[in-house]
């Protein structure tokens, strides 16, 4: 196929449609509008074949999941309902044509679960690995985005869900783990190859007042620094608080490691990280017990910098070590 016959053939793949969206696929630019009394939420990731992803771990269909999904929990972070996809695939010569269908079918799964339509983007060849870029555009109420600046002294530190389950899942992949129980295995290479963006986490936190909020992509104790750097103040958490899920500390127990090196530094859980008032946080928490999803209280706020964690050897301060594109080996 040509470039434009991949396109149509690719597009037919995945939702293209949107009731925000008046022209979508097949024009030199997409047409959206967006509602009175809201803000459009923009954000672009990229995914590179061997530094994101290897086919060892990850099926095609994974990968065109995960490369939504990466977007769609940004737009999340910031209390957003994301709508809008703009995808570009750089594609390598010896790439078979079912490698990016189930790619654009796993693009399709995220797409539709969040409601999203995929409204444009590119396809181009190149001599190097393949290389994804994913833009998600999503709206939110005037005003209200939650940011990492909004941190106070006296505000609860919170969490959803459990931490620490992508980066086992991925230790998992690589390396086996022959004692464990196979539903927990199952349960880690899921906690990797499809996290679950939280939308409707980041709606309600919005809602009931959160002062700040971001997505855990990097690892718990890179986000936990970056809320701190940017609010100006000291995140004191306590280590006992942090939600590991049974199957990760099963695996860092058999491996002879803390389960906690997985929840600060693993990366890609996809959960949120963030800051509210008392009174905000118990009405996040109510209005998430009644929907099934899991908040937690792991700290609070103080005036000062950085993140301290509070564990029964004292306090010992938390460095941001997760993942780092640029950082010096």
């Amino acid at each position: 196929m040509d470039e434009f016959a991949l396109i149509r053939h690719l597009a037919a793949r995945v939702p293209t449609d949107h009731p925000t969206v008046r022209v979508s696929i097949g024009d030199d630019a997409a047409v959206f509008n967006v509602p009175t009394g809201e803000e459009a939420v923009v954000t672009t990731d990229a995914m590179v074949e061997g530094v994101h992803f290897i086919e060892r771990t990850m099926t095609w269909t994974d990968v065109g999941y995960k490369a939504a999904a990466v977007s769609i929990s940004d737009v999340a972070a910031m209390g957003g309902q994301p709508r809008q996809v703009l995808l570009t695939v750089a594609i390598p010569r010896e790439r078979k044509p079912a490698d990016l269908e189930a790619f654009y079918d796993g693009m399709a799964e995220a797409c539709n679960r969040y409601g999203c339509a995929v409204i444009g983007g590119d396809v181009v060849r190149t001599s190097g690995p393949l290389v994804v870029t994913s833009t998600v555009l999503g709206a939110v109420p005037h005003g209200q985005a939650l940011l990492r600046s909004g941190a106070r002294p006296g505000d609860v530190v919170f969490v959803t869900g459990t931490v620490g389950g992508s980066g086992a899942g991925l230790r998992l992949l690589l390396e086996g783990a022959a004692s464990l129980p196979p539903d927990e295995a199952m349960q880690l290479r899921q906690f990797h190859r499809r996290p679950v963006p939280q939308v409707e986490a980041g709606a309600i936190l919005r809602e009931a007042g959160a002062s700040s909020c971001d997505d855990i992509s990097d690892g718990l104790a890179s986000e936990l620094n970056e809320l701190a750097e940017a609010s100006r103040v000291r995140l004191r958490i306590d280590q006992n608080r942090v939600p590991v899920h049974p199957a990760v500390r099963n695996f860092a127990r058999a491996r002879g490691e803390s389960p906690l090196e997985y929840a600060w530094y693993g990366g890609e859980d996809f959960q949120l990280v963030g800051t509210a008032p008392p009174f905000a946080f118990a009405r996040a928490l109510a209005r998430c017990q009644s929907v099934g999803i899991s908040l937690t209280q792991i700290g609070r706020v103080e005036e000062g910098d950085g993140v301290v964690v509070e564990s029964a050897a004292g306090l010992t301060v938390l460095e941001a070590k997760g993942y780092n594109h640029f950082r010096a080996e």
